[in-house]
Formats: C-alpha cells, sequence, structure tokens
C-alpha cells in the first residue's frame, strides 16, 4: 500500500433542519450536541476527517443512524456538506463545477448499493455495459468491456440471463460488474452484502477480496457488521451519533479500543480473528519450520503451528524472515474467548 492519500476530508459536517444564520457564526461553530438541540438541527455527519489511501480497503461501521451512510454520499459528492473540505487526488470537490463532479462520478467512482438496482428489462450483459453507454462508448466497445468484467466475476455464460433468472448472489455479481466496467480508481460499496444469505455473504465477500487482489483499488465500505468489517478492511472508523469514534486497524481496535463504546462493539470478537503472527512472534532465530506471513491471522495458522514440531518462521512481504511463532503463543490466544 502507498502512503498517498486517495480521499481526505477535513471538519465535515453535515446538517438538517432549519438551521438559522447565527449557528454557523464562529460564536456558536462547531456546535455542541446540547446547541444543535437547542435549535432543532440535527447533525447527521458531524465534524468528519478521514485520509483514506490509495489502494486500501478502509470501512466505515456504526450501528443505524450512526451517520456513516451520509458520510459515503458526502464523499462520493452525492450531497453537499454543510462545512468542511473534501479532496480526491489533491483537487478540491467542492470547488468543482457540476459538469466536473459528474465526469469525476462517471470515471473516477463507483458505487454498489445494499439493493441492487438492476434494470429488470435489460440482461445481464445490457445491465453491465448500461454506464458504459452513458458515458458514450459504442455499443461494440462497451459490451466488449462488460464481457471481460462478467467473466471476472464468474458470471461468464449468465450474458443473455434477466436479473429474475438470477439468484441473489449472482444478482450482486452484477452489481458489482457493472461498476467496475467503468474502471473506478475509487470505489464506494455501501452495505452490498447484508441482503445475502450468510453462506452467500460468505461467498460474496470472498469474491470481492480476489477481486481487490487482482485490481488493487482504493474502497470505501459500509457494514454494520463487525466480522464483516475485520474480515475486509485494511483500517476501520467507528461511527456514533454522526461523529467518528476511531481509526485504526481491526487489531488495534479489538486490542486497543478508544472508548467503552468502541470496546461494546469488539469485546465478543475473538482475538484469534484480528492478531497477525507479526504481532505476536518470537525471536527469528527459533523459527525452524515453514514460513506463515506475518499479516496472516492467528485463527488461519493455528493448526499449522500446533501441529509444528517446532516453530514456525514469520516472514515479510518480500520472504524475509523476521521472527517465529510457537504452539504455545498461539494456545495462549486461542484459550482467550475461546479462540
Amino acid at each position: 500500500m502507498t502512503t498517498q492519500a486517495k480521499l481526505v476530508c477535513k471538519h465535515l459536517w453535515k446538517l438538517y433542519g432549519n438551521i438559522p444564520s447565527q449557528m454557523m457564526d464562529s460564536q456558536y461553530f462547531p456546535p455542541t450536541d446540547n446547541e444543535l438541540e437547542k435549535f432543532g438541527v440535527i447533525g447527521a455527519v458531524k465534524h468528519a476527517s478521514l485520509e483514506i489511501q490509495d489502494g486500501e480497503i478502509f470501512v466505515i461501521m456504526g450501528l443505524s443512524g450512526s451517520g456513516k451512510s451520509t458520510l459515503v454520499r458526502l464523499l462520493s459528492g452525492l450531497i453537499e456538506p454543510s462545512v468542511g473540505e473534501i479532496f480526491i487526488d489533491g483537487q478540491d470537490m467542492l470547488k468543482m463545477s457540476e459538469k466536473e463532479l459528474i465526469e469525476i462520478r462517471r470515471h473516477k467512482m463507483g458505487m454498489v448499493f445494499q439493493h441492487f438496482a438492476l434494470l429488470p428489462h435489460l440482461s445481464v450483459l445490457q445491465n453491465v455495459a448500461f454506464p458504459l453507454s452513458i458515458q458514450g462508448q459504442s455499443k461494440s466497445e462497451a459490451e466488449g468491456r462488460a464481457l471481460e468484467v462478467i467473466e471476472l466475476v464468474g458470471l461468464k455464460g449468465r450474458e443473455d440471463y434477466f436479473p429474475r433468472e438470477l439468484s441473489g448472489g449472482q444478482q450482486q455479481r452484477v452489481g458489482i460488474a457493472r461498476s467496475l466496467a467503468v474502471e473506478p480508481e475509487l470505489w464506494f460499496l455501501d452495505e452490498p452484502f447484508s441482503a445475502l444469505d450468510p453462506l452467500i455473504r460468505r461467498e460474496m465477500q470472498d469474491e470481492f477480496l480476489r477481486l481487490q487482489a487482482m485490481l488493487k483499488k482504493t474502497i470505501v465500505f459500509i457494514t454494520h457488521d463487525f466480522d464483516e468489517a475485520i474480515r475486509l478492511a485494511d483500517r476501520i472508523a467507528i461511527m456514533k451519533d454522526g461523529a467518528i469514534i476511531q481509526v485504526a486497524t481491526p487489531e488495534e481496535l479489538v486490542m486497543n479500543p478508544a472508548s467503552d463504546y468502541v470496546g461494546e462493539f469488539t469485546k465478543h470478537i475473538s482475538r484469534a480473528k484480528v492478531i497477525s503472527a507479526g504481532s505476536v512472534m518470537g525471536n527469528a532465530k527459533d523459527g525452524k519450520g515453514a514460513e506463515i506471513s506475518q499479516r496472516a491471522k492467528i485463527v488461519d495458522v493455528a493448526a499449522q503451528v500446533v501441529a509444528a514440531n517446532s516453530p514456525l518462521k514469520v516472514v515479510d512481504e518480500n520472504g524475509t524472515v523476521i521472527g517465529s511463532l510457537d504452539a504455545k503463543t498461539v494456545i495462549d490466544i486461542l484459550v482467550q474467548q475461546g479462540g
């Protein structure tokens, strides 16, 4: 992952209601929750600041009404903030013309929502090619690109099917293919798998990770499911009442929650699911067995480590041995909360 920020927001607010002019004066701004209540104004997003790095999966999560969907709509330019700044690739989105915003949404951004919103009278091929036609591509160009992404998401052979002839998981794949067809640099997904059955949901998460491994998109992903978040995310932002409470890696959130609220969110999560080999490894000289990645989660390598006769080598992304992992360390983690 690079360190270049793809998407940045600073001091972002979205207020709803009959906002009196004096509230926007420096005397009241930024307003406290008591002042918002006094003026009868709803703070859907409050003082949000984020830097989302190029190529990362950034998950925003919180309970219903926490502001996560509103924040994503602000970041994608679908709605305007009351106060604040938003930058994409260093460009100030709030200073762009409507035409420039439309071009960015058409060519740089892709969006997938919980409800698939497929056009029922169009085939899979026609649904996926639709946004390319809107861009002005010829029918042959649009359909050629559509066929590529249909194969990419595992729907080759179903190009002529209509949405009603597909399962829920297949319909979601069409939605993902349609979003990917425009080759977005920045991909927004708002609870895309929450309407799916658990087994199909797991399959779609696998598919999502497979696609990301190939495509290396910058992804903003909304979910209220912490298990899903820790499986997919490089970093997670936890929201409550419109405010961002903590931004951290899944491991940091579980091991070092910034507040009781975050701790409540994470207390039932097995440590083995989030602790990586690199964070608990021992001396590199002790490693004698097979190699495991420093980023591997304990839950995924536990059986291998416990079955080994000696500590296993832990390697970095370049394959260099940087530590070792032994059975006792793994068993101690698994014993906590029953693994």
